[in-house]
C-alpha cells in the first residue's frame, strides 16, 4: 500500500513543472486566498463560509481519489476540521503556494514520506 502512495506522490510532485496544470477547481486556488476565506469562515462571515465549504468539499473529494487509488487512509484517521486547519497552517507559512501543494505536503507528512 505505501508504495502506491508513494508512487503517486512522487508522480504528483511534477505536476508543477508543467506548462499546463492539471490541478483543477480550487487545487490552484492561492494558499492567501484560503487564508482569508479560514478567517472569514472563523469570524461567521457568510460568504467565506461558503467558500471555506468550496474548500472542503474540494479537498474530501481529493481525499477519497486519493484514498481509493491506493487502497488507504490517506488522512491516516485525521479528521477533514484537523486537516483544513494543518492546510491553514502551512497555508499561513506559505502564502505564495497553492491549495493543492499544501494538501499533498499535508499528505506526505501523513504517510511518513517528508
Amino acid at each position: 500500500m505505501r508504495v502506491c502512495l508513494l508512487g503517486f506522490l512522487m508522480f504528483a510532485l511534477p505536476l508543477q513543472a508543467q506548462e499546463t496544470p492539471q490541478v483543477l477547481g480550487y487545487g490552484v486556488r492561492s494558499c492567501e486566498h484560503y487564508n482569508d476565506v479560514f478567517e472569514g469562515w472563523e469570524n461567521g462571515q457568510a460568504e467565506q463560509i461558503a467558500e471555506y465549504l468550496h474548500y472542503r468539499d474540494w479537498l474530501t473529494g481529493l481525499v477519497t481519489g486519493l484514498s481509493l487509488a491506493t487502497a488507504t487512509d490517506v488522512l491516516k484517521g485525521v479528521e477533514v476540521k484537523g486537516a483544513m486547519r494543518r492546510i491553514q497552517v502551512y497555508c499561513d507559512e506559505h502564502p505564495t503556494d497553492d491549495f493543492f501543494t499544501a494538501t499533498m505536503d499535508l499528505i506526505r507528512i501523513l504517510s511518513g514520506l517528508k
